[in-house]
């Protein structure tokens, strides 16, 4: 028999609201709790695979190819010259902006998904893709500043004393509309990215859900990770060269990195062609999928793990 709250949300699909429960019988606003939760654990986890992803993507295609075939000196290499804490340069500003952005994208997305009947019973991958889209698209208005402090900071020799100085010369030299140079880019990546992460979690924990529903329910831990791990994977994977497109806009001029005209992505897409070649967009790859599948795995788990918390 239904909760109260399922019934409730069943009888007025409207959505997700402060006040109406959703058919996990949460608030909004614990929606936004889990996910913020979610969002820290997630990134300071995996904090140094993310600088190192950074590095390669701004080096040039001839260096980062010899760098990511001997990957375990790169990492040597910044330890010894850096310490370890070199691996977490920049974690304060990240820290300032997982929390409010996972925030805003794991509500916006649950009450989406509700809207678009991705609630119902069944698969609904277009609508789990669709409410992904506009999450993303709110969320990386959050987080999109502090990503550009974030990534200056992670730089080899970062002329940046923190992210308070990194803030105010951004300000001071290139204005407020650097924080937001790569926000088209970032978007259009994050799209694609979380279109297919979405879909493919739904879909991966509905499957293993099928498979073994007396072993492996949706409250299943295991069920969460292996899901969120094989999203993460397959989404990172495709959008790399978006990803690399938008690092180097956020760093631009940054440590003598190549300044771009515009923050066009066709015309920033040329100019690393161009002067690199195509592999050049391929830089990071393995970071970037060594970070996001964990990473995935790790948030929905915390995040599911939270919204169960959150229910009792």
């Amino acid at each position: 028999m239904d909760s109260p709250a399922t019934a409730a949300a069943v009888a007025k699909p409207g959505g997700v609201s402060a006040a109406q429960p959703s058919l996990d019988g949460l608030s909004f606003w614990k929606y936004m709790l889990a996910g913020s939760v979610a969002g820290m654990v997630e990134h300071m986890a995996m904090f140094p695979v993310d600088t190192l992803k950074t590095r390669l993507q701004m080096l040039s295609a001839t260096s980062a190819s010899s760098h990511s075939a001997q990957f375990g000196r790169f990492v040597a290499s910044i330890v010894r010259t850096e310490g370890p804490l070199g691996l977490y340069r920049g974690i304060a500003a990240m820290g300032l902006g997982a929390g409010p952005s996972h925030a805003v994208y794991f509500s916006v997305y649950e009450a989406c998904k509700q809207k678009l009947g991705g609630n119902r019973p069944g698969h609904h991958p277009l609508a789990h893709a669709a409410a992904g889209v506009v999450a993303t698209t709110a969320s990386d208005a959050v987080l999109t500043p502090m990503d550009v402090v974030k990534q200056r900071l992670q730089l080899r020799r970062s002329p940046y004393g923190g992210v308070r100085d990194c803030v105010a010369r951004i300000i001071k030299e290139e204005g407020v509309r650097a924080f937001y140079a790569s926000y088209r880019t970032t978007v259009v990546m994050n799209a694609p990215f979380t279109a297919v992460h979405f879909a493919t979690y739904e879909a991966v924990k509905k499957a293993l859900c099928e498979v073994s529903s007396d072993k492996a329910s949706e409250e299943r831990i295991l069920v969460h990770l292996t899901a969120g791990g094989a999203a993460g994977a397959l989404a990172s994977a495709v959008t790399t060269p978006l990803d690399v497109v938008k690092t180097r806009l956020q760093c631009q001029g940054v440590c003598g990195a190549d300044r771009f005209n515009s923050g066009s992505i066709r015309m920033a897409l040329k100019q690393i062609v161009a002067k690199e070649g195509p592999t050049a967009l391929l830089q990071g790859l393995k970071p970037r999928v060594l970070f996001h599948t964990p990473a995935a795995a790790i948030c929905w788990s915390t995040y599911e793990a939270m919204k169960k918390f959150l229910q009792h």
